[in-house]
């Protein structure tokens, strides 16, 4: 299958050859006949989704604005009395996002999902068997996530590994001090779990100022003595966007050296950290959506590229290469942070990419035209915001 009369990031023209869902060449001058014309379209890798929460979605649902606050707590305490009322199958509800997702350009998709006494495992069977179903479709990943808590909630540690053994890949973590109170022994659960399964971790730190920091310098530490380089990630942590510069750079290095990813979802309301000066350290900053459309707030549209923009607001970008940045918060960054080898735009990659009716990637963010063709192992899945 060869794409054509296509325009890569710096406006020049390309083509690309995709056999066996492959990408077997890419450049601007491929012979043959092309089996599709671009229309002189915008080439960008597909999007990859590196945190929400599919198990708690509302989407489909009918309008609910937010109710619960003002702590972290009350949040977490509303969503269990909203979802224990909800009738409409976990199923149901993520995969209408998950069409919503695919539609919009995004194939890779990492979901937390909710662990604890009260729910026992039925998300995490709810989800499994969403994967078995969207298998051909869209690639998940999950983490068995304790959103009330892990060494506060007795019962849930155990859960977890059960989850774990299922098949979920990934070992979850809350606030170790916020949430827990024991930051020592929530760490020393969580990655001990993760050597025990083999498993990467993803840890929800929203901890603010000097607590989130040294919880991270913790992680860190606890990172290299087990030896999960490249298998660690920190979602918000808004406490690197709170300290002082000498004090980032000594952290950043670190996670850098660590390979130690992190995410955010760009929230207006708390600072977040530095994505461009992380980057320049060789930090992996991926942004991705959290929630969508769920009890917590009914924000959020499953787009990616709204993310990217979001990034881009957050911080006041305007130049190309900021723009270029944000998209690959959630393109190739996105990628790495989650672990997926075969992402991108060269020769041996998988097919997954888009067509976008856009001029540069600045346009494509600041514009987020919904004419877009979505590309698929070689194959067009979607086009402009629809299933094919």
């Amino acid at each position: 299958m060869l794409y054509a009369n296509l325009r890569d990031c710096k406006g020049q023209p390309v083509a690309i050859r995709c056999t066996g869902g492959r990408i077997a060449e890419i450049g601007p001058d491929l012979a043959g006949p092309p089996d599709v014309d671009g229309g002189g379209r915008l080439l960008m890798p597909a999007f990859v989704e590196p945190h929400v929460h599919l198990d708690k979605t509302l989407y489909g649902e009918p309008w609910m604005g937010a109710t619960a606050g003002p702590a972290l707590r009350d949040y977490i305490d509303n969503e269990r009395r909203i979802l224990a009322a909800q009738t409409t199958p976990i199923a149901v509800r993520a995969g209408r996002l998950l069409e919503r997702m695919l539609a919009y350009g995004t194939i890779a998709v990492r979901s937390h999902i909710d662990v604890a006494p009260d729910i026992g495992l039925r998300h995490v069977e709810a989800m499994l068997a969403l994967r078995q179903a969207w298998i051909d479709r869209i690639d998940l990943q999950f983490v068995a996530f304790p959103q009330t808590g892990l060494l506060c909630r007795p019962g849930t540690a155990g859960l977890m590994r059960e989850a774990l053994r299922m098949g979920v890949e990934t070992v979850g973590g809350l606030d170790p001090a916020g949430i827990d109170g024991d930051p020592e022994g929530q760490l020393r659960l969580i990655f001990g779990m993760a050597e025990d399964f083999g498993a990467g971790l993803d840890i929800h730190l929203h901890d603010k100022g000097e607590l989130g920091a040294w919880q991270i310098e913790r992680i860190a530490d606890y990172t290299q003595g087990a030896g999960l380089q490249g298998r660690v990630m920190i979602s918000h942590a808004y406490c690197l966007g709170m300290i002082p510069d000498w004090q980032l750079e000594r952290i950043g290095r670190r996670l850098a050296d660590l390979r130690i990813s992190l995410m955010t979802s760009a929230p207006a309301e708390t600072p977040i950290p530095p994505v461009q000066s992380l980057t320049e350290m060789g930090v992996t900053v991926c942004c991705g959506s959290d929630g969508i459309r769920d009890s917590w707030s009914p924000v959020g549209n499953g787009d990616m590229l709204e993310r990217a923009f979001f990034v881009a607001y957050k911080y006041d970008w305007g130049r190309d290469n900021e723009f270029a940045l944000a998209l690959d918060c959630a393109t190739s960054h996105a990628a790495r942070a989650i672990g997926l080898q075969d992402h991108g735009l060269a020769p041996g990659c998988r097919a997954d990419f888009l067509m976008v009716d856009a001029e540069t990637p600045g346009d494509a963010v600041c514009r987020r035209p919904l004419a877009r063709h979505v590309v698929r192992a070689g194959q067009i899945v979607a086009e402009d915001g629809r299933l094919v």
